[in-house]
């Protein structure tokens, strides 16, 4: 993880894999797809593809063995999430990511999440101990440079630096904005532009 830093001191090209989960039905399906766009500061260079459980607690392991198992794994800098939970509430284990890949994890986010409704919506799973405890262990929600996040293996400062250095416009890494385009258009027909 101390590369990242150091190639962020040397002003190097940063390579980061983005994941997103593409749209998914909430009475039908059961499987989600997750793309994985890889970006060289905001270059796309590759793409990964994998799958999940709605609502289920595969999403950590399948993200570990995606980029394990990927020819771009020694090549990376740092890998982002779009959010801590995905297809519903598959929540990301971020600190097992982290340490399982060897690379720093931050998960972005568009606006501050609601505690509240968080809280009330694992209620309704038997294992809400064990999810409540997730994104309790995500840590803190940090605002900087305009970015809002959650990050391990590297400090915020570094962090803010960071996404700053992988963005093109607004406030969305490039390889985040590529992963929902990618996974929209091939689930719907057409991307949308939430990203």
């Amino acid at each position: 993880m101390n590369n990242t830093i150091e190639a962020l001191r040397l002003g190097k090209r940063i390579r980061a894999i983005g994941f997103d989960d593409a749209p998914f039905s909430k009475t039908q399906d059961t499987k989600v797809s997750i793309a994985g766009v890889v970006c060289s500061n905001t270059r796309f260079e590759g793409m990964l593809w994998g799958e999940i459980t709605r609502d289920g607690d595969d999403s950590t392991s399948t993200l570990i063995k995606l980029v394990t198992n990927s020819k771009f794994h020694q090549q990376l800098h740092v890998l982002l999430l779009d959010g801590i939970a995905f297809g519903g509430f598959n929540i990301v284990d971020f600190q097992q990511l982290a340490h399982e890949t060897g690379l720093p994890c931050i998960t972005v986010m568009r606006k501050q999440p609601s505690i509240q409704a968080i809280d009330k919506a694992l209620k309704h799973f038997t294992d809400y101990q064990r999810r409540i405890q997730l994104i309790s262990q995500a840590g803190q929600v940090i605002t900087k440079g305009g970015f809002i996040f959650q990050s391990t293996g590297i400090d915020a400062e570094h962090a803010a630096t960071l996404l700053q250095r992988v963005t093109d416009t607004g406030k969305v890494p490039e390889s985040l904005r590529l992963a929902h385009l990618i996974g929209s258009a091939v689930k719907t027909g057409e991307s949308s532009n939430r990203a």
